[in-house]
């Protein structure tokens, strides 16, 4: 079971709890703290499902592109994701840890 944003018990996919805090989503253990932006939390994972913790952390871990947008410093991190059949964009903030946004990109070229 885990604990929704909204405060009600949900089963999770694969058996994993998940517990959502302010700023920071457990994924699997407590132990796996992940810095994420509120607009992350409340936006991106709410309007997209089917988006996986996990496909963003291994973004982050072994990207296949990795670029610093020159407006802001945030990070881009891209990795294909076989279970969409695209490229995963993930932007982090400057820091390179904390997720923003994270969503297919249809035109991200290697």
């Amino acid at each position: 079971m885990g604990l929704t944003s909204r405060g009600r018990a949900d089963s999770f996919a694969e058996g994993r709890a998940c517990f959502r805090l302010t700023g920071y989503r457990f994924a699997g253990s407590i132990e796996t703290m992940q810095p994420m932006t509120a607009y992350f939390r409340d936006d991106v994972l709410e309007k997209r499902p089917y988006i996986r913790l996990e496909w963003c952390l291994e973004a982050l871990r072994n990207p296949a592109r990795r670029e610093v947008q020159p407006e802001d410093g945030r990070i881009r991190h891209w990795i294909w994701v076989d279970e969409i059949g695209r490229y995963l964009r993930v932007v982090t903030l400057a820091d390179g840890v904390t997720l923003h946004n994270a969503f297919p990109d249809r035109r991200f070229k290697p």
